[in-house]
C-alpha cells in the first residue's frame, strides 16, 4: 500500500467533507436570519462564511475528542472509509432537504469502518456513549427548553413595547445572534475535520501521537468550511427556516441566541455536539411560544427520523467503503 497516496486521499476527502459540512450545516446560522428577512441571501452567506472561518480558529478541544476516544486500531484506510460514509450521507440528506448532523455522519462512518477493521472491541463504546449518544439526546432537548424559555421571556418583555421599535431592536439582535451561531458552528464543526486529518497523520507516522495539531491543518479546514458555506445550501435553509415554524425577528433572535449559547458551551467542554440538533431544537422550542403559528409536526418527524438514521447509515456506508478501499489499495 502506498502510504503517501492514502494520506493524500484522506486529506482530500476530509476537506471535501468539510466543504459539504459548510453548505450542509450553514443552514444553522443562515436559516432564521433569511426567513425573517434581516439578511438577504447573499449577505447571510458571506457573513456566515467569514464567521465560520474565524470560529474555526477559536479552539481545538473538539478536535481532540474526535482524534482520541472513539475508535482504537485506527488506520488511514479506516479514516478514509469513515469520511466517505460521512460525505455520502451528507449528500443524501442535503438532496432531501433534511437538516441532519454532519458530526454524527462523520462519527458513524468512522465507527462502521473501525468496527469492520478491528471488530467490536475496536470501538470505545463508553466514549461513544459519553461523547456522542448522550450529547445527541441532550442537545436538541436543551435547545428546545431554552428556546421556549427565552421566547417566553421575550413575549413578556415586549408586551407593552411599540411594534416598530420592537421590530428594529430584534432585527439588530438577530443579526448579532446569527453571526454568533456561525462563530459557534466554526468553533465546533470545523474541528471535527481537524481531528480526522491529525488522526490520519498519526496513523501514517507523519506526526507523533503526542504532538500538537499542526497549524496548517487548522487553516485548511477553516478555509474549506468557509468555502462550503459560501456555496449556500438553500434546500436545508428552506426546511430549517421556513417549514418548521413561521419566524419573526423576536423568535428568530430567540432561536439563534439559544443555539449560540449551547454550541459555545459545548465547544468549551470539548463536546462534539451537532449544531443542527441544537438549532432545530431551539427553533421548535421557540415555535411552541409563537402565538400566530404552529410547529409543523410532519417536518419535525421527518427530521427526527433522519437524525436516528444518521449514525447507522453512515456506519454502513463507511463499512462498505472500507471493504472497497481494502480491496483496491491492498490494505
Amino acid at each position: 500500500m502506498n502510504v503517501v497516496l492514502v494520506l493524500v486521499l484522506v486529506v482530500g476527502f476530509a476537506l471535501l467533507f468539510d466543504f459539504t459540512n459548510g453548505f450542509h450545516d450553514a443552514a444553522n446560522a443562515i436559516a432564521t436570519s433569511v426567513a425573517t428577512k434581516v439578511f438577504t441571501w447573499r449577505q447571510a452567506v458571506v457573513t456566515t462564511a467569514i464567521a465560520n472561518l474565524v470560529g474555526a480558529f477559536l479552539s481545538t478541544r473538539v478536535a481532540s475528542t474526535i482524534e482520541h476516544g472513539l475508535v482504537t486500531q485506527t488506520t488511514q484506510v479506516v479514516v478514509l472509509a469513515g469520511i466517505v460514509g460521512a460525505v455520502s450521507w451528507n449528500l443524501v440528506t442535503w438532496r432531501l432537504g433534511l437538516p441532519s448532523s454532519s458530526s454524527h455522519a462523520l462519527i458513524g462512518g468512522l465507527l462502521g469502518a473501525g468496527a469492520l477493521h478491528g471488530g467490536a472491541r475496536a470501538v470505545e463504546w463508553r466514549g461513544v456513549w459519553d461523547k456522542v449518544i448522550e450529547p445527541m439526546i441532550a442537545s436538541p432537548v436543551i435547545g428546545f427548553v431554552l428556546g421556549a424559555g427565552v421566547m417566553i421571556a421575550i413575549n413578556w418583555a415586549i408586551r407593552t413595547k411599540r411594534a416598530v421599535k420592537e421590530a428594529q431592536i430584534f432585527r439588530t439582535l438577530q443579526i448579532i445572534s446569527s453571526i454568533l451561531v456561525a462563530l459557534a458552528h466554526g468553533s465546533n464543526d470545523a474541528q471535527k475535520t481537524m481531528g480526522i486529518i491529525t488522526l490520519a497523520l498519526v496513523a501514517a507516522k507523519s506526526l507523533p501521537s503526542s504532538a500538537p495539531m499542526p497549524f496548517w491543518v487548522v487553516a485548511v479546514c477553516a478555509v474549506a468550511m468557509s468555502l462550503g458555506t459560501l456555496s449556500g445550501g438553500r434546500r436545508i435553509v428552506e426546511t430549517a427556516g421556513e417549514k418548521i415554524v413561521k419566524l419573526a425577528p423576536p423568535s428568530g433572535f430567540a432561536a439563534s441566541a439559544t443555539s449560540a449559547a449551547v454550541i459555545f458551551s459545548a465547544s468549551a467542554l470539548g463536546a462534539p455536539v451537532s449544531t443542527t440538533h441544537v438549532v432545530i431544537g431551539g427553533i421548535a422550542g421557540v415555535g411552541t411560544q409563537v402565538g400566530d403559528s404552529l410547529v409543523n409536526g410532519r417536518v419535525v418527524r421527518a427530521i427526527a427520523i433522519a437524525w436516528v438514521l444518521t449514525l447507522p447509515s453512515a456506519a454502513a456506508i463507511g463499512a462498505l467503503a472500507y471493504v472497497g478501499f481494502r480491496a483496491v489499495l491492498g490494505a
